[in-house]
């Protein structure tokens, strides 16, 4: 589809898209983008402002859409962000909050291609575990950024930490811990900017505190806070010692449905599984962590003939911990309540019971023995008699430490949803 558009007028395409165009001058987000084909991913909306008359040929893909708006959709705020920004001392740190959809990631963009522009040398962390662009969905990637971008999906991601999780409700102190372990790590006499996108999870007294914690461990010199009218005010306004920045979001921002940032996860999963392959590992040549397997002792033969007598079966695999027992049963069979309230009294502890098979699918992020992230995979199955683990994974390198998940997948990279079969502790 061919369509002409006039200076000073921004086109809005949907994806999944492609676009290409001759003949004129255009900007994405701050970046000059010169002719050739642009693809656009489905759920991720792209604005071409014109900056002299322009011909575009346009193919959309099913439920892509597009539509021509006059002037830019960048907000006048965004400008005198980066006015402010631009006279601070480098190098600097600059974090971005905001609500789902509100903007965060096209500010962030507009800030690293701007900044490029300046001759700075700029980098990103992406903290927003549900919706990252650096490195895969769960977890918190870094990069440098050594050229324009469109989208920072097209980034790879330098370093990462991986969580595991997509709720930044549910792994506070992951998400902290590995920001500030990736902060730590940037070697700041190579940057003139650190930018740092945040998670959407904004709202309520417990988010609000979780976000000044962040900013408390992090330090940034500026907090940019992205709202539509005063939804971050109790944010910022806390952050007395932080120089703050409210900003609008576009008014051409696209809401996303969940379905699609599940559909744009699923294209992060499959981007970091490509090639994939399963691969065994002895337990005792890695770590597995952040799992009650492999912290305690198998029982002692009493106790053992008593667990199997109220289970009627031996256990495929037991585990006794101090406070806990892990039990792995049989494919296809049931341990009921009352079989677990027995062998709690019989051990005065509590029990944990899972099925053998039930691990599998289980998101988990490698790394080598220096602990450096080398990629993610799923769990293909355990071998409790033998100790083995199966993974699937593209990751060739000798792994030293495994660390499991709760985000769920099949091996297309589809998620299934968030399981805690080996990773559930007693409350």
């Amino acid at each position: 589809m061919r369509r002409e558009v006039k200076r000073g007028r921004t086109l809005l395409v949907d994806g999944p898209a492609s676009v290409d165009h001759f003949d004129g001058t255009v900007e994405v987000l701050g970046a000059r983008v010169e002719e050739g084909k642009v693809v656009i991913r489905e759920g991720k909306r792209v604005p071409f402002m014109v900056r002299k008359r322009t011909i575009f040929n346009i193919a959309l893909g099913e439920g892509a859409s597009f539509e021509e708006v006059k002037g830019s959709t960048i907000p006048p705020s965004w400008e005198d962000a980066i006015k402010e920004i631009k006279v601070c001392k480098r190098p600097l740190t600059v974090m971005v909050m905001g609500e789902v959809d509100s903007g965060k990631t096209s500010f962030c963009t507009y800030l690293l291609n701007r900044t490029l522009r300046m001759k700075w040398k700029p980098a990103i962390i992406d903290a927003d575990l549900g919706q990252s662009d650096i490195g895969p969905p769960g977890t918190i990637g870094f990069s440098p950024i050594t050229k324009p971008i469109i989208d920072l999906f097209e980034i790879e991601a330098e370093r990462a930490y991986f969580v595991g999780l997509m709720n930044p409700s549910q792994a506070m102190h992951w998400v902290i811990e590995g920001l500030v372990r990736l902060n730590s790590s940037v070697e700041r006499a190579d940057l003139d900017l650190l930018v740092i996108n945040t998670d959407g999870w904004v709202s309520g007294e417990e988010a609000a505190s979780y976000k000044v914690g962040l900013t408390e461990k992090v330090l940034p010199d500026v907090v940019v806070g992205m709202q539509e009218a005063d939804e971050l005010t109790a944010i910022l306004s806390t952050l007395k010692e932080t120089k703050t920045l409210a900003v609008a979001s576009p008014s051409a921002i696209k809401k996303r449905s969940r379905g699609k940032r599940k559909i744009l996860r699923e294209l992060g999963y499959k981007k970091y599984l490509r090639k994939a392959k399963v691969q065994s590992s002895p337990l005792n040549w890695v770590r597995v962590e952040r799992v009650l397997m492999g912290t305690g002792n198998i029982p002692q033969a009493e106790r053992m003939e008593r667990i199997r007598e109220i289970l009627g079966s031996a256990p495929v695999y037991c585990e006794e911990m101090p406070t806990t027992i892990f039990i792995v049963s049989r494919r296809g069979s049931w341990v009921d309540e009352e079989q677990m309230r027995r062998i709690e009294e019989a051990s005065g502890k509590w029990v944990r019971v899972i099925r053998d098979g039930e691990e599998e699918g289980l998101l988990v992020g490698l790394h080598d023995e220096t602990g450096a992230f080398l990629g993610i995979g799923i769990i293909d199955g355990i071998d409790y008699r033998r100790r083995a683990i199966k993974v699937f994974t593209p990751v060739t390198k000798k792994l030293s430490t495994i660390r499991v998940g709760q985000i769920k997948l099949d091996k297309n990279g589809r998620e299934i949803g968030l399981s805690q079969a080996l990773t559930e502790s007693p409350s």
